[in-house]
Protein backbone atom coordinates (compact mmCIF):
# COMPACT_ATOMS: atom_id res chain seq x y z
CA UNK A 1 0.00 0.00 0.00
CA UNK A 2 1.41 3.36 -1.08
CA UNK A 3 -0.60 6.52 -0.37
CA UNK A 4 0.04 10.18 -1.05
CA UNK A 5 -1.49 13.33 0.34
CA UNK A 6 -0.70 16.96 -0.34
CA UNK A 7 2.28 16.89 2.06
CA UNK A 8 2.96 13.23 2.78
CA UNK A 9 3.93 9.93 1.22
CA UNK A 10 3.00 6.74 3.09
CA UNK A 11 4.87 3.61 2.12
CA UNK A 12 5.74 0.20 3.56
CA UNK A 13 8.85 0.05 5.69
CA UNK A 14 11.96 -1.04 3.81
CA UNK A 15 12.74 -4.75 4.19
CA UNK A 16 16.46 -3.93 4.50
CA UNK A 17 15.65 -2.17 7.81
CA UNK A 18 17.16 1.10 6.58
CA UNK A 19 14.26 2.92 8.29
CA UNK A 20 15.50 1.93 11.77
CA UNK A 21 17.57 5.08 12.44
CA UNK A 22 14.78 7.48 11.45
CA UNK A 23 12.13 5.50 13.35
CA UNK A 24 14.42 5.40 16.39
CA UNK A 25 14.07 9.20 16.52
CA UNK A 26 10.29 8.71 16.69
CA UNK A 27 9.88 5.63 18.89
CA UNK A 28 12.94 6.27 21.05
CA UNK A 29 11.85 9.72 22.17
CA UNK A 30 10.92 9.60 25.88
CA UNK A 31 8.39 12.43 25.62
CA UNK A 32 6.61 11.11 22.53
CA UNK A 33 6.57 7.59 23.98
CA UNK A 34 5.39 8.57 27.47
CA UNK A 35 2.15 6.64 26.95
CA UNK A 36 4.08 3.41 26.35
CA UNK A 37 5.84 1.43 29.07
CA UNK A 38 9.17 2.87 27.85
CA UNK A 39 10.78 4.41 24.77
CA UNK A 40 12.08 1.91 22.24
CA UNK A 41 15.78 1.18 21.94
CA UNK A 42 17.23 0.35 18.52
CA UNK A 43 16.53 -3.38 18.95
CA UNK A 44 12.90 -2.68 19.79
CA UNK A 45 12.58 -0.39 16.76
CA UNK A 46 14.06 -3.12 14.56
CA UNK A 47 11.50 -5.60 15.92
CA UNK A 48 8.74 -3.01 15.46
CA UNK A 49 9.57 -2.69 11.77
CA UNK A 50 9.90 -6.47 11.36
CA UNK A 51 6.44 -6.82 12.94
CA UNK A 52 4.97 -4.60 10.22
CA UNK A 53 6.88 -6.37 7.47
CA UNK A 54 5.28 -9.66 8.64
CA UNK A 55 1.89 -7.98 8.95
CA UNK A 56 2.01 -6.82 5.33
CA UNK A 57 2.39 -10.48 4.32
CA UNK A 58 -0.13 -11.98 6.76
CA UNK A 59 -2.92 -9.40 6.87
CA UNK A 60 -2.14 -7.11 3.92
CA UNK A 61 -2.19 -4.35 6.57
CA UNK A 62 0.37 -2.67 8.77
CA UNK A 63 1.77 0.66 9.85
CA UNK A 64 3.42 2.58 7.02
CA UNK A 65 6.37 4.94 7.08
CA UNK A 66 5.33 8.59 6.75
CA UNK A 67 7.64 10.65 4.56
CA UNK A 68 7.52 14.40 4.12
CA UNK A 69 7.09 14.83 0.34
CA UNK A 70 9.03 18.10 0.31
CA UNK A 71 12.13 16.79 2.10
CA UNK A 72 11.91 12.99 1.88
CA UNK A 73 12.39 12.82 5.67
CA UNK A 74 10.76 9.90 7.48
CA UNK A 75 8.70 11.64 10.19
CA UNK A 76 6.63 8.82 11.68
CA UNK A 77 4.29 5.97 10.94
CA UNK A 78 0.57 5.51 10.52
CA UNK A 79 -1.77 2.89 9.22
CA UNK A 80 -4.15 0.03 9.82
CA UNK A 81 -3.33 -3.20 11.60
CA UNK A 82 -5.22 -6.10 13.09
CA UNK A 83 -5.58 -5.89 16.87
CA UNK A 84 -7.37 -8.16 19.27
CA UNK A 85 -9.58 -6.53 21.91
CA UNK A 86 -11.20 -8.81 24.47
CA UNK A 87 -11.09 -11.77 22.09
CA UNK A 88 -12.44 -9.87 19.07
CA UNK A 89 -10.33 -8.93 16.05
CA UNK A 90 -10.59 -5.38 14.76
CA UNK A 91 -8.77 -3.22 12.27
CA UNK A 92 -7.03 -0.52 14.27
CA UNK A 93 -5.66 2.75 12.95
CA UNK A 94 -2.50 3.89 14.70
CA UNK A 95 0.03 6.70 14.34
CA UNK A 96 3.31 8.07 15.72
CA UNK A 97 4.92 11.34 14.66
CA UNK A 98 8.41 12.61 15.43
CA UNK A 99 8.18 15.13 18.26
CA UNK A 100 9.56 18.09 16.30
CA UNK A 101 6.81 17.54 13.70
CA UNK A 102 3.88 17.04 16.10
CA UNK A 103 1.05 19.56 16.19
CA UNK A 104 1.15 20.17 12.43
CA UNK A 105 -1.67 17.84 11.36
CA UNK A 106 0.61 15.07 10.10
CA UNK A 107 -1.10 12.27 12.06
CA UNK A 108 -4.52 13.54 11.01
CA UNK A 109 -3.51 13.83 7.34
CA UNK A 110 -1.86 10.39 7.28
CA UNK A 111 -4.67 8.78 9.26
CA UNK A 112 -7.30 10.32 6.98
CA UNK A 113 -5.56 8.92 3.91
CA UNK A 114 -5.44 5.48 5.52
CA UNK A 115 -9.13 5.60 6.48
CA UNK A 116 -10.11 6.66 2.98
CA UNK A 117 -8.06 3.80 1.52
CA UNK A 118 -9.60 1.30 3.97
CA UNK A 119 -13.12 2.35 3.00
CA UNK A 120 -12.28 1.53 -0.62
CA UNK A 121 -10.40 -1.75 -0.18
CA UNK A 122 -12.32 -3.05 2.86
CA UNK A 123 -15.92 -1.82 2.49
CA UNK A 124 -16.99 -4.79 4.64
CA UNK A 125 -15.47 -3.32 7.81
CA UNK A 126 -18.17 -2.52 10.32
CA UNK A 127 -15.87 -0.19 12.23
CA UNK A 128 -12.25 0.86 12.59
CA UNK A 129 -10.86 1.35 16.07
CA UNK A 130 -7.97 3.15 17.69
CA UNK A 131 -6.60 2.06 21.06
CA UNK A 132 -5.61 5.18 23.00
CA UNK A 133 -4.44 5.53 26.59
CA UNK A 134 -6.87 7.63 28.68
CA UNK A 135 -4.23 10.29 29.37
CA UNK A 136 -3.08 10.60 25.74
CA UNK A 137 -5.01 13.77 24.93
CA UNK A 138 -3.01 14.60 21.76
CA UNK A 139 -4.09 11.29 20.21
CA UNK A 140 -7.67 11.92 21.33
CA UNK A 141 -7.59 15.10 19.27
CA UNK A 142 -6.37 13.23 16.20
CA UNK A 143 -9.01 10.54 16.67
CA UNK A 144 -11.79 13.13 16.98
CA UNK A 145 -10.63 14.92 13.81
CA UNK A 146 -10.76 11.57 12.00
CA UNK A 147 -14.35 10.95 13.10
CA UNK A 148 -13.63 8.46 15.90
CA UNK A 149 -15.59 8.56 19.15
CA UNK A 150 -14.92 6.85 22.48
CA UNK A 151 -16.62 3.47 22.40
CA UNK A 152 -15.53 1.48 25.43
CA UNK A 153 -12.68 0.86 27.81
CA UNK A 154 -10.33 -2.11 27.82
CA UNK A 155 -7.00 -3.32 29.09
CA UNK A 156 -4.51 -3.81 26.27
CA UNK A 157 -0.87 -4.83 26.76
CA UNK A 158 -1.48 -4.63 30.52
CA UNK A 159 -2.55 -0.97 30.42
CA UNK A 160 -5.91 0.81 30.46
CA UNK A 161 -6.98 2.04 27.04
CA UNK A 162 -10.05 3.72 25.56
CA UNK A 163 -11.24 2.01 22.40
CA UNK A 164 -12.11 4.77 19.98
CA UNK A 165 -14.29 3.77 17.03
CA UNK A 166 -15.58 5.05 13.76
CA UNK A 167 -19.38 4.83 13.62
CA UNK A 168 -20.63 1.36 12.61
CA UNK A 169 -21.09 1.06 8.86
Amino acid sequence: MHLETERLRLRPFHADLSDVPAMSAVLGDPISMRFYPRPFDENAVTEWIRRWLRSYELDDLGLLAIEDRATGDLVGDAGPSVQEVEGERFVELGWHVRRDRQGRGIATEAGGACLEHLRIVRPDLERVISLIRPENVPSWRVARRLGFRPWRGTVHAGMAHVVWSTPPA
